[in-house]
């Protein structure tokens, strides 16, 4: 673009390093969002969350961190896809606390968790052999009346299921509670099994 005389903004970086994440290449991303303060751009939200996931995608756990924990100091404050790209980082590096420390965080920010936010925590406790964590968070959402996938019943519940412990030890009133916050949708076979239906 410099060579056409034509000076980037903000915006032809975000869409550059955008790009990158969707190619897989999280160095150039990482490396064109340092690039900016040099270039006279101040980074913003979707530049840093864009970095972020492209580190994320790529199993960059402690660069995704690196980056979202960078934020505050250069002026930008994260939000709720900053943090479910980080969250998800270590969710997929099997880092379940710092997942879960995240998650706690957030809301500490005011920055409220969405369904995404809730899957990533989910599936970090799944992943770690934590269900009654991942069952609490379940609780949440749906007490919250938030709209939750069944992604989110589905690896809450796996896990659950996979302990081998017997359905009363669910421990919440599982059942009772999914019939009442998300009715019409077909319950996973193995959330059925868990709470014991």
């Amino acid at each position: 673009m410099t060579a056409a005389g034509v000076r980037p903004d903000v915006i032809s970086y975000n869409a550059a390093i955008s790009a990158c994440e969707k190619a897989g290449q999280w160095e150039k991303a990482v490396s064109l969002l340092c690039e900016m303060p040099d270039a006279g751009v101040q980074p913003d939200m979707v530049s840093y969350s864009a970095a972020i996931s492209a580190c994320e995608k790529a199993g960059r756990c402690d660069e995704a961190l690196s980056l979202l924990r960078e934020m505050p100091a250069a002026g930008v404050q994260p939000g709720v896809i900053s943090y479910n790209a980080a969250i998800s980082a270590c969710e997929k590096g099997g880092r379940c606390d710092e997942a879960l420390s995240l998650f706690q965080t957030m809301r500490e920010d005011d920055v409220r968790p969405d369904v995404i936010s809730y899957n990533a925590a989910i599936s970090a406790c799944e992943k770690a052999g934590i269900w009654e964590k991942a069952l609490s968070l379940l609780r949440e959402i749906c007490e919250a009346r938030s709209a939750t996938s069944l992604r989110s019943l589905g690896e809450a519940t796996r896990d659950h299921a996979r302990s081998g412990r017997p359905a009363e030890s669910i421990g919440f009133g599982i059942a009772p509670l999914i019939a009442t916050s998300i009715v019409g949708l077909a319950l996973p076979s193995t959330l059925m099994t868990s709470c014991g239906l």
